[in-house]
């Protein structure tokens, strides 16, 4: 049996989260009550009947009673007291791109009212939903991401992954489009020699053979991808001992166009061998 809390901001992608895991072959619930979680896993228990393959996901959001989220601590450690695997998915966005979702489909936001604004309202439901995010295996930023970008990213990260083991995102961005709020680790390569300003090179990515030539006789380039690859490859280890299940690392570069794309490339031919599940993601290439 496996039971996966889905969490996160309205307007983030809860919906298509748990769209995500029905296709998947999970039993889901919407909008189920935080205190009746323990109970929902003692059902699922006795349905089980030993089965392994139970799998379960249920959405957690501020439709819930206040104090049912603030109890949230104590209703994991009694669903973890019955040895039922849980993992925690936290959906987040950007402020501003919420307000923009909401205006696009008029939709209401759950805690808007005639004294509460919009953006009053997401902060109201950031802070209240820390309680369960802090708890997050995995947090993912959807600012950037469309429906069938987060419907593909779901089922890479959580449908394909096995029941052990580390999953990795290795993730290129650029900083002038913010840094992934979701990353457990970033690496700011922007002291790099840049490919943009070559005129020839500036309409290409990283992924083109001419960048990646460019770059690959860079000393700089060769020295912060060693250092990169050296950190990963010994530290990686320590963090699958601790019982990770997700791990993303951001690599970012001005742009996200060249330098990131490349470095990126690279790390994960080095550690496909050892995390054959390993995932790419280039996030201004999308």
């Amino acid at each position: 049996m496996k039971l996966i809390i889905v969490s996160g901001l309205s307007g983030s992608g809860k919906s298509v989260a748990l769209g995500t895991f029905e296709d998947l072959g999970y039993y889901c619930i919407d909008n189920l009550p935080a205190g009746l979680l323990p109970d929902f896993a003692k059902q699922m228990l006795r349905a089980s009947k030993g089965a392994n393959n139970r799998l379960s996901a249920v959405a957690i959001d501020a439709r819930n009673m206040v104090q049912d989220i603030r109890d949230f601590s104590n209703v994991l450690e009694r669903i973890r007291e019955l040895g039922v695997p849980v993992e925690i998915l936290f959906l987040d966005a950007k402020k501003e791109t919420l307000i923009k979702r909401f205006s696009e489909t008029r939709r209401k936001h759950p805690l808007t009212n005639e004294n509460t604004s919009l953006a009053e309202a997401i902060d109201e439901e950031a802070s209240l939903l820390a309680l369960i995010s802090e708890f997050a295996g995995l947090r993912i930023d959807t600012t950037h991401s469309n429906v069938h970008q987060l419907r593909e990213l779901l089922a890479q990260r959580m449908g394909k992954k096995s029941s052990d083991g580390l999953s990795i995102l290795l993730t290129s961005f650029g900083f002038k489009n913010g840094v992934p709020v979701d990353a457990n680790f970033v690496f700011d390569v922007r002291c790099l020699p840049n490919p943009h300003w070559d005129p020839q090179l500036r309409s290409q990515t990283g992924q083109d053979e001419d960048v990646q030539l460019f770059l690959s006789r860079q000393d700089d380039v060769v020295a912060m991808l060693n250092d990169i690859k050296q950190y990963l490859t010994t530290w990686l280890p320590r963090y699958e001992m601790e019982n990770r299940s997700y791990l993303t690392v951001a690599i970012g570069c001005t742009g996200g166009q060249h330098r990131s794309v490349y470095l990126v490339e690279q790390i994960a031919q080095s550690l496909k061998q050892d995390y054959p599940s390993l995932l790419l993601r280039h996030r201004e290439l999308m």
